[in-house]
């Protein structure tokens, strides 16, 4: 049998790919650690790591291991959650990390709609990107996660599975993923532009145009790249708010996913979907277990639910705005 410490510093060893990083987030010093993963060495009779310049990685079995212990830790904070909340006077809690734009247009109604069925549910949410969430369930800090990814099928294969925007992840198989919605890709222009009456927008009608882009831009850019042209950049912003606002006082077009572009409202500003651009698939993330969590099972009930009426309500809104 394993000790289920030495399965948590193998697990943080995994992690952070050093020893000292290792001691430093579990609190134990580093001759400690060292100790636990040789003593875990001789219980599995191979090494589980060698060393890389600074830091260490995993061997094959290693890695095997560490593995399982994630899943292993997983399950006991789990059956923790699970307990506290039966224990639990109130309604207990749930940790939800989303992406800005599901933080926007989805989560705020989700959290309202849940606050009126689970008034003593305590939802604690954490904006960040998608890359980071993943770390986030893997790790246990959140109970789960709204993340996107783009359509794989409709991605080639020097995009690496749409993780060259640096926003996407691919498929996890030890984790849930529970579908929410879709959303498409789309240009912010001012209401007077000559293609503001477009239905849909080709790139390449936009390439003499100046652009406000998020600093997360390198697929938009290797787009431009296969469109024929290299995007003049104005400005930069990763606020939904600025951006929309730049676009209205015509500093530049810009790029946004549908769930962004209907967060906010100006007259001045209308949207079009790009053409050819592959859909975003919004879902969400977690461990098995956790969906058997009431607390976790009643979030997501409301995620699906504001998920369901956003869609049927923007059916049709972008691209006659």
């Amino acid at each position: 049998m394993f000790d289920l410490r030495q399965l948590q510093v193998l697990s943080e060893v995994a992690r952070t790919g050093t020893y000292t990083a290792a001691a430093e987030a579990l609190g134990y010093s580093q001759p400690a650690i060292s100790y636990q993963m040789r003593t875990l060495e001789r219980t599995v009779g191979a090494a589980l790591v060698t060393r890389s310049g600074r830091g260490v990685r995993l061997t094959q079995v290693g890695q095997t291991l560490a593995r399982h212990a994630e899943t292993v830790l997983a399950a006991l904070r789990t059956a923790a959650d699970e307990v506290s909340t039966l224990t639990s006077t109130g309604g207990g809690q749930v940790r939800l990390a989303a992406m800005q734009s599901g933080c926007v247009a989805l989560v705020p109604a989700a959290l309202g709609a849940l606050r009126r069925t689970h008034p003593e549910l305590e939802v604690v949410v954490t904006q960040t990107e998608c890359p980071v969430s993943h770390r986030l369930v893997l790790a246990g800090e959140v109970d789960l996660a709204m993340m996107c990814d783009l359509e794989l099928d409709q991605l080639d294969q020097s995009d690496q599975g749409g993780r060259r925007d640096g926003q996407s992840v691919l498929p996890d198989q030890r984790l849930l993923r529970l579908p929410l919605l879709s959303d498409r890709r789309c240009v912010l222009l001012p209401v007077d532009h000559p293609l503001a009456a477009s239905p849909t927008v080709e790139l390449a009608d936009l390439a003499g145009e100046r652009w406000v882009l998020e600093s997360g831009r390198d697929r938009f850019l290797a787009a431009c790249q296969d469109a024929g042209f290299t995007p003049r950049v104005a400005a930069t912003s990763d606020d939904q708010l600025t951006i929309h606002c730049l676009v209205a006082n015509r500093i530049g077009v810009a790029i946004m996913n549908e769930l962004g572009v209907g967060a906010h409202t100006d007259p001045r500003v209308v949207a079009r979907p790009l053409r050819d651009w592959p859909a975003r698939r919004i879902f969400a993330l977690l461990w098995p277990d956790m969906a058997k969590v009431a607390p976790v099972a009643a979030l997501l009930q409301s995620l699906r639910a504001t998920a369901d009426d956003y869609t049927r309500r923007s059916a049709g809104r972008v691209g006659s705005r």
